[in-house]
């Protein structure tokens, strides 16, 4: 029988790091790792690699070379850190994506300057995901100081690339070399922004796919002799809207997906390119064009990317299958409509075990840092964690972090730091109970 396990001074050890964890998440949040095209994912690698390494961590640079966007210009080079102690026990790994999305319009202030301001850090990447990074580094170091040198099993925390658009050349790439297996790893958290007193249990499915309607060039002057793709596409756009849309508005979930407004299945139309290419038309004082001219053409081609959220009541076929149907019935009764489809990637929904070890020990972590109990969500969209599962063949996986969800990809983006340090404490805490179970029984 272990006796009772204080975590008080583990958890006053972090609020002591206070200072530290605002610096290294300003450090990481003024690299402007931009995704795409991927900038500065070396740069901001090294910076962590480099920190763990000085914490008594193994680095590995990982190049997933060959993965779609690497290049010599924009490598994607991930960075893994591993700390084992010579008493067997499990593996608990921290996994958070460095890219960000770009700033955007909108700002109040430089997006990359990672100012501290009324208790917040405000920047692109602070909330999603740099702020959970450096929680969980510092959970880490913290943990690994207030046990010293004895303590089973293994602490890894990883920084990978491009979760912003697909995750192929981070985790996925990652988890085809077995890094997210057992038996290397045991239980994964990834601290994205989803609340200090929310776990996540992993997210809706989605299929993304190009629909392209076929028409006939002919001369602008002339569109009879044509047939305009783009006519086609809009009737297939209408019946998105009137009949689809309505359609999955009715079918409702019973996973906690938040915000509720996502406990529906979805669709939204990503992008449209049609006709002629993209041009920029300008005129001067006298009313004479000044910038690129258009000819006078039909559309014979017009390509839409959609992207559709399915719940886990649905399924991957059935979603495929709703979209051929409407299209081939507008080929039956729509005089010329011509039609392909190209799925472009698929991922099913996702949904760990509300009595799977990571999310028992996060959850008795949240109600003794925060003295509540937590509640569990999933994510309307998906994250790393859908390679973890479905690559890597590792289900004991989560999101907890610090930050507000609505707050991702806005500008003014920000991180509190009371959050930071909460959720650092609750990450060292369900670290340590999953490490040593037995001492928490």
């Amino acid at each position: 029988m272990h006796p009772p396990v204080d975590v008080a001074p583990l958890l006053a050890e972090i609020a002591a790091r206070q200072s530290d964890l605002v610096a290294l998440t300003q450090h990481l949040v003024r690299i402007p790792t931009i995704n795409p095209p991927g900038d500065a994912y070396e740069a901001c690698a090294r910076l962590l690699g480099e920190r763990l390494h000085k914490s008594g961590f193994v680095v590995s640079y990982v190049r997933a070379q060959g993965a779609p966007g690497d290049s010599e210009q924009h490598p994607r080079i991930n960075v893994i850190a591993r700390r084992a102690e010579t008493r067997a026990g499990p593996c608990v790994h921290f996994n958070s994506h460095m890219d960000v999305v770009e700033p955007g319009p909108g700002w109040t202030m430089p997006p990359f300057g990672a100012e501290l301001r009324d208790g917040r850090i405000y920047g692109r990447g602070t909330c999603d995901m740099k702020g959970g990074l450096a929680a969980s580094v510092v959970a880490c170091e913290a943990l690994l100081a207030h046990l010293g040198d004895d303590w089973p099993g293994a602490l890894e925390i990883s920084g990978t690339v491009d979760e912003e658009s697909g995750g192929f050349s981070g985790v996925g790439y990652l988890a085809k070399q077995g890094y997210f297996s057992k038996p290397r790893v045991d239980h994964v958290i990834i601290p994205e922004p989803l609340g200090v007193d929310r776990i996540c249990l992993g997210h809706r499915g989605v299929w993304w796919a190009e629909v392209e309607t076929r028409g006939r060039i002919a001369h602008g002057s002339m569109p009879f002799l044509g047939d305009s793709a783009i006519l086609h596409m809009g009737a297939f756009l209408q019946r998105i809207e009137q009949t689809l849309i309505p359609q999955l508005a009715r079918r409702r979930t019973q996973e906690p997906v938040e915000p509720p407004g996502a406990r529906v299945s979805t669709i939204n139309v990503n992008s449209i390119h049609g006709g002629q290419v993209e041009q920029r038309y300008a005129s001067n004082a006298d009313g004479e064009p000044v910038g690129d001219l258009p000819a006078p053409v039909v559309a014979h081609r017009c390509v839409a990317v959609l992207d559709r959220r399915f719940i886990a009541e649905e399924t991957l076929d059935d979603v495929r299958q709703e979209i051929i149907d409407m299209l081939d019935e507008l080929q039956r009764t729509r005089p010329g409509f011509d039609y392909g489809v190209r799925e472009i990637m698929s991922f099913l929904p996702t949904a760990t075990p509300r009595d799977a070890p990571v999310v028992l020990a996060t959850a008795r972590a949240i109600a003794r840092v925060l003295g509540r109990e937590p509640s569990f969500i999933a994510s309307p969209g998906t994250y790393d964690q859908k390679h973890i599962a479905r690559t890597g063949g590792l289900r004991d996986c989560i999101a907890y972090g610090p930050g507000i969800l609505d707050l991702a990809h806005q500008p003014d983006e920000y991180v509190a730091v009371d959050d930071l340090v909460q959720s650092a404490q609750v990450m060292a805490v369900a670290a340590w109970r999953l490490l040593d179970p037995h001492r928490f029984d």
